[in-house]
Formats: structure tokens, sequence, C-alpha cells
């Protein structure tokens, strides 16, 4: 999507504080917080499941070469299908990995994503872009594909992601109801934290300032974001002077063919019996071949920078927007549930201890006990939850900063492509240079050299 504007990350909050004991009511749950992970103790994984990785299990030993590696996936438009009373969109995707090539409707991608938000609440999901809305042109549709092709590769190269049988599903299912099928994957598995074998250890491997070090890596990133906005909207703007100018060069060859090729008869006592302007129309009408190419290389310039810069800073731009997301959810989310799980068990701490003052009946006080008791669970449940979630956390802002490299990548293409096009246009204009000596004739017809841009200046 090569238009989007995305707000700027927010200014990282400072780390929530725990509820007030005196509080009566329970804070207000979050709005867009993604669906609800079981709340349960974690269970002891079999063989199936999540292995722990060698040496430290936080850190990330990856290179950006290597997640560019794990797969290439190609998201192509196909011929619009006319439906009962719409026209619907589907797209080819093609995965270089598993050899494979689907069909997939965008209801597919927003089911594999929320399935992949229910797997994985606490890594970066990208977001999708918006739904096709009535009267949708091919600038729009155009611009969806290219950030459904942006979603699918930033998915398929994320470390836990690929390893998932869901994206399998999603790349190389070709069956007729692949939202079922995805569905299905989900069902009575869990979310990561339920698979994970170092879920319940997760803050063993956590520094000790964690919190200190999330809200200054974010700040970090929010101000990387920024800068990266302004430099996807210059390049935008380069591209579209690009395309301009191709444009104009094309109309400026036509509009000199035509005069060129004007046919109304000059009188006698206007020409002198010159043919300074036979001489000229000869020339104009041949220069539209060299304009037409000079367009041809403008426009190439264009799009080649689109395809090469601007889609790669909006490649950036999306993993840096998901990475404010999963920092949204970790506060809306866990952090929240903790917080009313700690609420919840301060009051029945406190019924317990009016029920023990107001000498009720055994059954009564067994049966507050019991449900302290169960909260407690609750509660260590959430704060290894909230452990593991800081954990997904702390690898996920290494993933981003695993991608920081592709700055040279998008600076060495921009390079590249303006010394290209430059080179390329020169030499055309070099070419049009001689084929313009027949049209600046001397005093008697003969043809002159053009002045120079000092010649008919002052000295002063």
């Amino acid at each position: 999507m090569t238009g989007g504007v995305m707000d700027p990350l927010p200014a990282a909050p400072a780390a929530a504080a725990e509820p007030e004991a005196d509080e009566e009511a329970d804070p207000p749950a979050a709005a867009d917080s993604p669906p609800a992970p079981q709340v349960s103790e974690p269970r002891a994984p079999d063989s199936s499941r999540m292995q722990m990785p060698p040496g430290n299990p936080l850190l990330l030993s990856l290179t950006l070469q290597e997640l560019l590696a794990r797969d290439a996936v190609q998201v192509e438009l196909i011929p619009e299908k006319k439906g009962l009373f719409l026209k619907h969109v589907e797209y080819e995707v093609s995965s270089q990995r598993f050899g494979s090539c689907v069909y997939r409707r965008y209801n597919d991608f927003v089911v594999f994503h929320e399935t992949l938000l229910q797997k994985f609440p606490y890594r970066m999901v990208p977001a999708l872009p918006p739904k096709r809305m009535l009267g949708a042109d091919r600038e729009f549709i155009e611009a969806r594909r290219r950030a459904l092709k942006r979603f699918i590769n930033l998915v398929a190269r994320h470390p836990p992601f690929s390893e998932d049988v869901v994206l399998k599903l999603f790349l190389s299912f070709s069956g007729p109801d692949v939202q079922n099928k995805l569905k299905e994957s989900a069902q009575c598995v869990g979310d990561e934290f339920m698979n994970c074998k170092l879920a319940a250890r997760a803050k063993d491997f956590l520094p000790a300032d964690i919190q200190t070090q999330f809200a200054i890596s974010r700040e970090l990133i929010r101000n990387i974001y920024n800068s990266f906005h302004k430099l996807r909207d210059r390049a935008e703007r380069m591209v579209s002077r690009a395309i301009d100018n191709a444009a104009d060069l094309l109309i400026f060859g036509k509009e000199l063919s035509a005069l060129g090729s004007d046919t109304t008869p000059l009188p006698s006592w206007a020409t002198l019996n010159s043919s300074t302007w036979g001489s000229l129309k000869q020339a104009l009408k041949g220069l539209s071949v060299e304009f037409a190419l000079l367009a041809d290389k403008a426009a190439q310039q264009g799009r080649q920078e689109e395809n090469d810069v601007v889609e790669k800073l909006n490649l950036f731009l999306d993993l840096l927007q998901s990475y404010k997301g999963l920092c949204e959810r970790h506060e809306k989310g866990v952090l929240h549930k903790h917080q009313r799980a700690l609420h919840k068990y301060s009051l029945m701490k406190r019924q317990m201890t009016s029920a023990a003052a107001q000498n009720r009946e055994p059954e009564c006080v067994e049966q507050l006990e019991s449900r302290i008791v169960e909260q407690e669970n609750v509660i260590q449940t959430m704060e290894l939850r909230n452990h593991f979630s800081l954990y997904c956390l702390h690898q996920e802002t290494q993933l981003v900063h695993v991608y920081l490299p592709l700055t040279s990548h998008i600076l060495g293409a921009f390079v590249s492509s303006q010394i290209q096009g430059h080179k390329e246009m020169s030499k055309v204009w070099n070419d049009l240079q001689p084929k313009l000596q027949c049209l600046f004739a001397g005093p008697h017809g003969a043809p002159s050299p053009p002045r120079s841009p000092q010649d008919g200046l002052s000295p002063h």
C-alpha cells in the first residue's frame, strides 16, 4: 500500500501501577483487545510442541539475509469473477519455500490474520489493509494487493509463525474451504503460552531492568518509525514526479510532432520565398520518437523506485506498526487482566476478613477460602503470562533491529535507480542534440549552431 498514512507511534507510557485496594468496581475491559486466550496453568508440553532452542532462548541469532531467505511469497491479481451480486477479487499466492500456488480471497486473509492473533497474542502480527469498499477502483485494488504481499512475507519470515502449521495451511492447502481448515487448526490447541516449553520459566531469562529496557526500546522504535514515515512520503512524491515527468515528456513530443505535421498553407508574402518553416516542420516531425523514449525511461525509473524503494519502506513501516500494536496489546491485554485479577483477589480477602469478624457459618467461610485459592491460581497464571509477554516483547524488539539493515538495501536501490535513470536519459538527450542542428538556420537558410545560455548575457 503506497499511500496509506499511519499514525505515528505514541510515546511509551509509564508502567501500570497496581489497583487501589478500596476500588469497588472492576476496571473497564479494552474494546480492541485480541481474542482472549484461555486462562489456565501451562500444561506439560509433549513431543509435538515447541522445543527449547540451544543457548540462551531469549536471544535471536538471526541476520536479515537469513530472514529474507526463509521464503519469498508472491501475491498476484487474477481476473475478477462475477458473483451473484458483486464481483470479487481473487489472488494467486505462490510460496517459494513450499513450492505451492493457491488461490485466496481477501476474507481468507482475514481468517488467517485472526488465527494468528489467537495463537500468537504476544507476537507482532502485521495489520491487514482495509476491506474493499463499494466503488473501489483499480488503484485501491493494486494498493491492497501490495499490502497483502507485504503482510504475508512478514508473516512467512517471522521465526515462530514460519514453523507453525497454520502458515503451511494458508500457503499450500488447495481445498475448497481453507477458512474452516484454519479455524480447525486453532481449536483445542491453545495459544503460544500454552504450548511453549519456556512459558513457566520466562521470568528466569528476563533482565532485571526489563521494564526500563522496554520503555527505552519503544521510544527508539517510535522515533525510527516517524523518520521512516517521512522518508516514505518523500519517496512517494519523487515517484509521482517521475511519472508526471514521463507524461509531460510524452505530450511535449506529441505536440512537436503535431506542429511539424501542420498542413496549413502559408502565403508567399509572409515567407518571402524562404524555406525556413518547411525545414523546421520536417525536423520537428521526427522529434516525437526521442521524447517518447525519454518518457519511457522516466516512467521506468518511477516504477523501479516504487517497487524497490517505496515498497521496502512500506514493508518496514508495516513491521513497526505491528510492533506498536503488540505494545498496546501487552498493556491493554495481559497487564489489564492481571490488574483485574489482583483487584478481585483484594475484594475476596476483604470479604474473608469481614466474614471472620462477623462469625459467619463455616460453610460460607470455606466457600470464600476456596474462591480465594482459585483466584490465587488465576493471579499466578496471569503473572506467568505477563512474564511470557515481556519475554516475547524482548524477542520482537530484537526482530525489529534485525530488519534495520534493510535501510542500506533501500538506499542502495534508490541510488542505483537514480544513477541508471540519469545515465539512460542523458544518452537519449545526447542522441537528440545532433537532430536539432537543422532547426537553427542562418540568415540565408544555412544551419547555424545554437548559442549557449551565456552567449546573450551581459558580462555583468
